[in-house]
């Protein structure tokens, strides 16, 4: 005896409302999820990144375990020169697998010199030289140790730590070529208490003539 065929009509049992409610729940976070994919990973490999600060190199202005966002689209894309007073993120010239944070003092093209606890700029508006006064963020009795004197050339930066004693820095690797630069240091975001967005400080008619110079090459 033959058993009765399905017609093509019949459609199978409708799964319980759990099941519809349980496969819903999960498309819809599977999309939530590759979207955000889709605006996370652009924006951490052209725009903004985030940095953990190592060490005390940069104290006190930037202490160790802090949490910073790094600009990287002003940079790759040419939106804002490099500015004395920059906190930058690089890669480690000796060793482009380490990243580490520094300040900006000397700029392409212009030639650091460093004695007698102080730091010189030459510049091609001031060819005979200015102090550096960096009063904006050192602690006045800070002194820049060692015997330097660098001319950078035009894909090259001079980099400093805040804390002079305790960095390693140009002064002992030489020239930041600009190439190994993640980025700038844009907002501090951890901790809480210490969250801003990050000013680059003004050096008066040096940071003008810098600003200058930058704009026109």
């Amino acid at each position: 005896m033959l058993e009765p065929r399905v017609g093509a009509s019949e459609l199978p049992p409708t799964p319980p409302s759990g099941v519809r409610t349980f496969s819903r729940n999960l498309w819809e976070t599977t999309k939530v999820f590759i979207v955000s994919l889709a605006i996370i990973i652009p924006v951490r490999t052209y725009v903004a990144q985030p940095f953990f600060v190592r060490g005390a190199s940069m104290a006190p202005n930037f202490d160790d375990g802090e949490y910073l966002i790094v600009d990287e689209l002003s940079s790759k894309a040419k939106l804002r020169p490099w500015q004395r007073g920059d906190v930058v993120v690089f890669r480690y010239p000796v060793d482009p697998t380490q990243y580490y944070i520094k300040r900006v003092v000397g700029l392409p093209s212009e030639r650091v010199r460093i004695a007698n606890g102080t730091i010189m700029i030459f510049t091609a508006e001031f060819p005979h030289g200015v102090v550096l006064d960096e009063a904006a963020y050192l602690p006045t009795a800070e002194r820049t140790e060692g015997v330097t004197d660098l001319a950078l050339r035009e894909n090259e930066m001079f980099v400093l730590g805040d804390n002079r004693d305790h960095s390693s820095d140009s002064r002992a690797w030489g020239a930041l070529p600009l190439d190994l630069i993640v980025g700038r240091a844009w907002v501090r975001a951890f901790p809480l208490t210490r969250a801003e967005v990050l000013d680059t400080p003004w050096y008066g008619s040096l940071t003008t003539a810098a600003e200058t110079t930058s704009s026109s090459r």
